[in-house]
């Protein structure tokens, strides 16, 4: 074909075209193994450092971490019934995304979306931590509106299914100095033994106004406010509200208060 012919450009284009897409779907296959063990990776190490079983300062290797981290008891909740579903793997499971699946999901009243989800998954992915026999903590994933991004996170309780044990925010995009301030390690520290319902099992916990003291009243159930980002602040609060509230978690952490679960074979085997 004459080098000057307009149908040589066209083939030269397209084959250029078909090798390119080509290279990168093969690209896309051989990546997303890698990909998916990364992102294993990164969620076991934002969920073992709220287990209580990765002592401060301690530094595991990646096989390590997880390692430990597939030791864990990972159960499906159907939040809205307050049980466990044994029928879904909680390996694979995918909350996040089965927000927007209609079979999986559920309209959140707007008179209790105090977290501005809109929708949520009927099914959430729990941990239960353990020690011996006796349920040690319990780690349950929140998340909701912030000023300018979807917050997401973790929030551990203790046995009693009411004091806080640790919390983390993994994934936010507010404000550079402000509202990211929810990620700082001392900030979240002192969650720990905060409340998070009273007396008559509402949940209360806060965040602010403004510095709380720690031997007031107030610190039972509030932790100190971020300077400069109260409505990210606010934010927290009414997630925290919502996911341990009627339409969230409370129905099972009321039937893990009234009969506790037993270890499953596996995890009081050490995961094996």
């Amino acid at each position: 074909m004459d080098n000057n012919d307009p149908r040589k450009a066209v083939i030269v284009v397209a084959l250029v075209a078909v090798i390119c897409s080509s290279l990168v779907s093969a690209a896309v296959v051989l990546l997303r193994p890698i990909h998916l063990n990364n992102q294993l990776l990164e969620r076991s190490r934002n969920i073992m450092q709220l287990t209580g079983l990765v002592a401060p300062g301690q530094r595991l290797d990646d096989e390590q971490m997880l390692a430990l981290f597939k030791s864990l008891d990972m159960r499906i909740a159907d939040i809205d019934t307050g049980g466990f579903d044994d029928s879904i793997d909680a390996n694979t499971f995918d909350q996040r995304r089965s927000a927007g699946d209609p079979r999986l999901a559920v309209a959140v009243p707007a008179n209790q979306d105090l977290a501005k989800l809109g929708t949520r998954s009927r099914f959430a992915t729990v941990y239960l931590v353990w020690e011996g026999n006796a349920l040690k903590r319990i780690i349950l994933p929140i998340r909701g509106a912030g000023m300018w991004s979807m917050l997401y996170g973790y929030l551990a309780l203790e046995g009693d299914m009411n004091t806080i044990a640790a919390a983390s925010f993994y994934e936010q995009t507010e404000t550079p100095g402000l509202g990211d301030q929810i990620t700082r390690p001392d900030w979240l520290a002192k969650w720990r033994g905060r409340k998070v319902y009273d007396d008559l099992g509402d949940p209360v916990f806060a965040v602010g106004p403004g510095r709380i003291a720690p031997d007031s009243p107030a610190a039972l159930h509030r932790v100190d406010a971020l300077t400069g980002a109260t409505i990210t602040g606010d934010a927290v609060t009414s997630l925290v509200h919502y996911w341990l509230g009627p339409h969230g978690f409370q129905p099972l952490l009321n039937q893990l208060r009234e009969q506790p679960p037993s270890q499953t074979a596996s995890t009081a085997n050490g995961g094996s």
